[in-house]
């Protein structure tokens, strides 16, 4: 059975490297488990163990026996001698790491595992590099997508030139990167998006909050057009102050626009107020009225005073309830 390569102190495909001479090997040496694809209980069984683990140079290689008595196993292993499948991955648990300039290869962007911890070695089907690792944290997968930060493998905040800066800008530029950081948080937060949110989903969530608040002003727009034609037709305001009630809609809201189109009273011919009988010297006082808008406003108090009953008639007619008690 040919022998795979486990481990190396190179650059991995997350920015980030493991040191093989801090991996411990010798909890896993006890219980060399060989899983497909990282996967663990449920109908996950191990597919065989790995044998003849050591340490060579910088490389940490093993060779796979898979169980032959599993007919997964035996799927498997049948891919792997055949050269269908060539890689493995490793499950490490992280114990320390280091964002030490002295630690750091060009292009890495988060820190070296500096002491881990060998878990369990898995057969798979693409690894993430020429290694394919997986990375462990505390018992926990530690999904370390690209801009992700993570307190166990944490992103390498400046590069090896800005760490030979002063003092005070290093500083500077950690407080600007952390504010980014909180930012960008807060704003995922009021798109609802979790944190691992990607940049085509903040842009999609941004363009459905735009288009539900283009509808909401098309929908406001409309009621306050609504209101203003109806305003006109009743004779309330003319048409050539339509621009400047819907202005005062959109502005101090549809509600208020209502409430000040109401207190307008629709505008009447004065044959509408005036009795124009010619045997009728008090016509005001002998006129029917429908309703109260339509008494003359000099002779509303006198109406109030001198007919009681006819005022309260036309105070229920104009608003649809009782007139309340009227003072002596």
């Amino acid at each position: 059975m040919k022998e795979v390569v486990i481990n190396t102190s190179g650059l991995n495909s997350y920015g980030s490297r493991v040191l093989t001479s801090g991996l411990d090997i010798t909890q896993y040496c006890r219980n060399p488990v060989l899983l497909w694809m990282h996967r663990r209980g449920g109908d996950s069984m191990p597919i065989g163990r790995m044998e003849n683990l050591r340490v060579d140079g910088d490389r940490l290689i093993g060779t796979p026996k898979f169980d032959e008595k599993d007919e997964f196993a035996k799927k498997i292993a049948s891919k792997w001698a055949d050269g269908y499948l060539n890689m493995c991955s490793a499950g490490i648990e992280i114990l320390e790491c280091s964002t030490d300039p002295s630690m750091l290869l060009e292009g890495q962007t988060r820190a070296t595992a500096t002491v881990s911890k060998l878990v369990e070695v898995s057969i798979v089907d693409i690894g993430a590099n020429d290694e394919a690792l997986k990375l462990y944290g505390g018992g926990k997968l530690l999904e370390l997508a690209a801009g992700q930060d993570c307190d166990l493998l944490p992103l390498v905040q400046l590069s090896k030139q800005e760490n030979e800066e002063a003092p005070q800008e290093t500083e500077g530029k950690s407080n600007e990167n952390n504010n980014k950081l909180s930012m960008k948080k807060e704003t995922l937060l009021l798109l609802a998006l979790p944190e691992t949110a990607t940049e085509e989903q903040v842009h999609a969530a941004i363009v459905a909050l735009k288009s539900k608040a283009d509808s909401a002003e098309t929908l406001t727009l409309a009621a306050i057009t609504a209101q203003v034609e109806t305003a006109i037709k009743e004779k309330r305001i003319t048409a050539d102050r339509k621009d400047f009630f819907i202005n005062l809609g959109k502005t101090a809201g549809a509600d208020a626009l209502r409430q000040t189109l109401e207190l307008m009273q629709p505008v009447r011919k004065p044959t509408e107020v005036i009795d124009t009988t010619k045997d009728a010297p008090q016509s005001h006082e002998k006129a029917t009225f429908a309703k109260l808008s339509e008494v003359p406003a000099d002779e509303v108090y006198k109406l109030r005073k001198e007919n009681p009953n006819e005022y309260m008639r036309l105070y229920k007619a104009e608003y649809g309830i009782e007139c309340p008690k009227l003072e002596e």
